[in-house]
């Protein structure tokens, strides 16, 4: 039996200097807050000095926000038309004279920094030049953050959770400078922005603060910015408000009564939306709840802490663990350690009702939008690590939007639903040079409940999905095109591999694959509620995958793909269909062989994070054990893993942390130590198998 506190905490965290590039933060799954090294979010301007800089945020799955002046009518916007066996069908592709536009539907609607919390000390800010941290320690066992620092040389310590229920923030410190009265916490409220910070402070006069003192201890401030509306209600019992909203500031000081003589200082910063346009379909009832007079309260300080550290206890307890202390291989421990922080950090950031943005609740990515063709990689993983439900309450957003996935596929001319690729809670598909032609997101709700039926699902999760899995199928049915011999995908689209023109691509090798899976399981599920299967003679007579020279192509029109730049960069999304996939047309040897071409000759530097996983899978599939693990963890800048956990991809400013990475590595590590169908029943059959490699695991799940 693992030792699973022993697992757990040997990989806490623990920073005795400054680590800029790699701030802690503390969730809930739908609510992050990420903190500097006095456990708040005190030096932030200095933490996001640098092009790589790692924003200290507060955000919410909620809060989402639009500028005043955002275009909100996309009638306005022109469209490219694509040639479609031989019909028109338009796609929002070019921004060139329609840059205003194009870019506003784009930037809205973005995600916001709900609010700064932070230390000052008499009134001033604090800075690098007087502050100095000593030690912190992340306690992922507990869900609580310990920081130790010092200002002017006299020490202070921070606690800091959120609450696992609730959007608040717990703060505790203790300090003689709090005695004194000298050190206070203060929530700064910014302007919404779509950039990465998700913040704007140095725009006052447009957005409102309103302060109100519901009872002695208990402060409430109303946040209006444009069309969004919040309230966030500090607990602050012991301490008074300093309300600093003349001239066009935004912030409120907390400072400890003058009777009190105590040197700690216990406050709760409780989020709540009111009036968000964008979450009204997921959130109509809290909305309406919120709206009224607020009669909520919070749990003190130590009440909030025991709930937060039983809720992680029980997270660890209850999902899947691999241990590998006992392994004599050098890489054991590290990849442990990924392993462990990668499951921490999807927990805090990827558990909401909604799909995750890359960058997850730590800022803004693509303006902090979520891309469907990252759900898979975000959230599989939950599955094979025993936590199916996790994946669950945000799989049922695919239900609330179906009917603007089927108005999506009905405009451009298709049967059944085309989910949307890169959007915001309403579902609205963004324009962009590359998005709306993307394709592979469109079997992602197939595979993922077809994950959760491997885990335990019935009869009741399969009518509850009928829709979806049909409809899904429905689309990929209609896009497929006859061309007298066989059906053919393309064009027009542009595969995962975002290096190809859209108006050649034909039966890229992971797409046409993808859609031969999900074709054949949608007939499986529908025989599995008593129909009759639709979509089989479309499936055998689907075009096979491209080869060349032994190897297989990204699409049957790319003879260059490995001889030809920009074809050897980016995705080599074509060793997914064995990896990803357990494709039943594929040649092992030729997938082999294409896997060893692409360590031969691609540039790797180009990889993204989940590349890495992608790769190792289609290793482990094949056998080669050895590479499979290589990949996993090869030295590469967008596999770069920090001391937070956070896989960092590294020359790129825009992805400080790149969650698809820490998912993606957990799902590969999962089926090489779990196994696949086909593996012969092999213990841990992606791993080494020299001895250098002791497995121990509890309750994964096998993958497909």
């Amino acid at each position: 039996m693992i030792d699973r506190h022993s697992l757990i905490t040997r990989h806490n965290p623990v920073y005795t200097k400054l680590e800029k590039e790699a701030p802690l933060s503390v969730g809930n799954g739908a609510f992050c807050f990420t903190a500097d090294f006095t456990g708040l979010q005190t030096l932030s301007t200095e933490y996001a000095a640098g092009a790589e800089a790692f924003p200290l945020c507060t955000m919410s799955e909620w809060g989402w926000h639009s500028y005043a002046n955002a275009p909100k009518d996309d009638s306005l916007l022109r469209l490219d038309p694509f040639d479609t066996g031989g019909r028109k069908v338009c796609y929002a592709v070019d921004e060139t004279g329609q840059e205003t536009v194009f870019r506003g539907l784009r930037q809205n609607i973005h995600k916001f920094h709900l609010g700064k919390i932070g230390f000052e000390l008499e009134g001033a800010l604090l800075s690098f030049d007087n502050t100095k941290p000593l030690k912190q320690r992340l306690n992922i066992w507990e869900g609580v953050l310990y920081s130790e620092f010092t200002i002017d040389g006299v020490p202070v310590a921070t606690e800091t959770f959120v609450h696992p229920e609730e959007d608040a923030v717990y703060v505790r410190s203790t300090s003689p400078l709090i005695k004194m009265r000298k050190l206070h916490v203060v929530l700064h409220f910014p302007y919404g922005s779509h950039k990465k910070s998700a913040a704007n402070f140095t725009a006052p006069l447009l957005h409102t603060t309103s302060f109100s003192r519901k009872v002695d201890g208990v402060f409430m401030f109303e946040r209006e910015m444009d069309d969004t509306r919040y309230r966030v209600t500090v607990f602050a019992g012991g301490a008074g408000v300093d309300a600093r909203f003349h001239e066009g500031a935004h912030s409120a000081a907390f400072i400890p009564h003058h009777a009190s003589h105590a040197e700690t200082l216990e406050l709760a910063f409780h989020f709540e939306p009111c009036h968000v346009p964008a979450m009204a379909s997921l959130y109509e009832r809290q909305l309406q709840q919120c709206r009224a007079q607020c009669q909520s309260t919070l749990p003190c300080f130590d009440e909030a802490k025991t709930a937060c550290m039983t809720f992680w206890e029980q997270y660890w307890m209850r999902g899947g663990a691999l241990d590998l202390s006992q392994s004599s291989d050098s890489r054991a421990y590290e990849l442990e350690r990924r392993i462990v922080l990668s499951q921490y950090l999807t927990a805090i950031q990827s558990r909401g009702r909604l799909p995750p943005a890359e960058t997850g609740l730590a800022c803004n990515s693509w303006y902090g939008k979520f891309h469907f063709e990252m759900y898979y990689w975000h959230t599989a993983h939950f599955v094979l690590w025993g936590r199916k439900e996790e994946l669950k309450k945000s799989l049922a957003y695919y239900k609330t939007i179906l009917p603007a996935a089927q108005r999506i596929a009905a405009s451009q001319g298709y049967q059944g639903a085309r989910w949307p690729k890169m959007c915001d809670p309403t579902a609205y598909n963004t324009p962009s040079s590359i998005a709306v032609l993307l394709i592979w997101q469109q079997p992602h709700p197939i595979m993922l409940a077809e994950l959760c039926y491997r885990a335990g699902e019935g009869q009741e999760f399969f009518a509850e999905y009928r829709d979806v899995i049909v409809e899904t199928a429905e689309f990929m049915a209609s896009f497929l095109r006859w061309d007298g011999v066989r059906y053919v995908l393309g064009p027009p689209y542009i595969p995962a591999q975002e290096r190809h023109d859209p108006r050649i691509v034909l039966n890229a090798a992971y797409e046409i694959e993808y859609f031969r899976w999900g074709l054949r399981q949608a007939d499986v599920w529908l025989q599995r509620l008593g129909e009759l299967p639709r979509f089989g003679s479309i499936v055998d007579k689907l075009a096979l995958p491209a080869q060349k020279d032994g190897v297989y192509l990204a699409h049957e029109r790319c003879p260059d793909t490995f001889i030809k730049r920009p074809f050897y960069t980016d995705h080599p999304s074509m060793l997914a269909m064995y990896g990803v996939l357990n494709s039943k047309v594929v040649d092992p040897a030729s997938m082999s062989a294409t896997l060893d071409k692409t360590l031969a000759v691609w540039e790797m530097d180009t990889f993204y994070g989940w590349d890495f996983p992608m790769l190792s899978m289609c290793a482990a599939r094949l056998g080669r054990r050895e590479d499979a693990l290589r990949l996993l963890l090869m030295e590469k800048p967008k596999n770069t893993y920090l001391s937070n956990g956070h896989n960092k991809q590294s020359g790129n400013g825009d992805l400080p942390l790149y969650l698809p990475g820490n998912a993606g590595l957990l799902l590969a590590v999962a089926m090489m130590a779990a196994g696949w169908d086909g593996d012969d029943g092999k213990p841990a059959p992606g791993f080494p198998n020299d001895g250098s490699f002791v497995i121990e695991t509890e309750n994964l799940v096998k993958y497909i």
